[in-house]
């Protein structure tokens, strides 16, 4: 596994409550010649993070007390500026919507891929301050979405926004049938398993802002 460090070497803080998890991640993230700093605990990290900035913050979305999405606004709050991939086990559409629209940089759902992980990382360190929405425009999601049909696109965007089958039923002027039919071509056509990566690829062609997203 090549290894991504720069001759100065890049610090990542790894914040999940589940020992194992956080404890595979580190081992993960140094193989590569990565200095990391293991949290199991949002408000320990926080109390960390003042002294220190780190290159890239992985985060975990669901822990008991203070949660990934409470972590990401309180280093707002404070000003610092530092890339988030999120990483969770239960990526919805809103948590997902919510995390982008605050500037996360990535959500990648529990069990990730270990190089997605690690490419996921090499892009927010060499891109810093810079939300994975605002990088230069995915020409592989380009060319995913390049392959839909023009009704297809139609499903597309408001299904990558979070709207439900019948909401967009009502917008298209169609049965609910007739889109589900479409969401489950759009989705097979995408390669995606999961609703959060049709919002990923939308995002990463540029064809939607955090902005534009639905509220949860």
């Amino acid at each position: 596994m090549p290894d991504i460090a720069s001759s100065t070497t890049n610090t990542v803080y790894v914040v999940d409550d589940d020992a194992g998890m956080l404890e595979s991640t580190q081992w993960l993230l140094e193989s590569v010649g990565l200095e990391v700093k293991a949290y199991s605990d949002g408000r320990q990290f926080l109390n960390d993070v003042n002294d220190s900035r780190p290159d890239c913050v992985v985060l975990d979305i669901r822990m008991p007390g203070l949660g990934g999405l409470n972590v990401q606004e309180e280093l707002q709050k404070r000003d610092i500026d530092v890339p988030i991939i999120f990483v969770s086990g239960h990526a919805d559409v809103p948590i997902v919507v919510r995390a982008f629209k605050s500037g996360a940089f990535d959500f990648i759902e529990k069990p990730f891929n270990e190089q997605l992980l690690l490419d996921s990382i090499q892009q927010a360190m060499q891109t810093p301050n810079t939300p994975k929405n605002e990088v230069t425009v995915s020409h592989h999601a380009e060319a995913l979405i390049s392959t839909l049909t023009r009704r297809e696109r139609d499903v597309f965007l408001p299904l990558a926004q979070g709207y439900t089958s019948r909401e967009i039923a009502e917008q298209l002027g169609v049965s609910v049938k007739t889109i589900d039919l479409y969401r489950a071509r759009v989705m097979k056509r995408l390669g995606a398993d999961r609703l959060p990566d049709v919002t990923g690829i939308a995002i990463a062609a540029g064809l939607l802002n955090p902005e534009d997203l639905r509220a949860s």
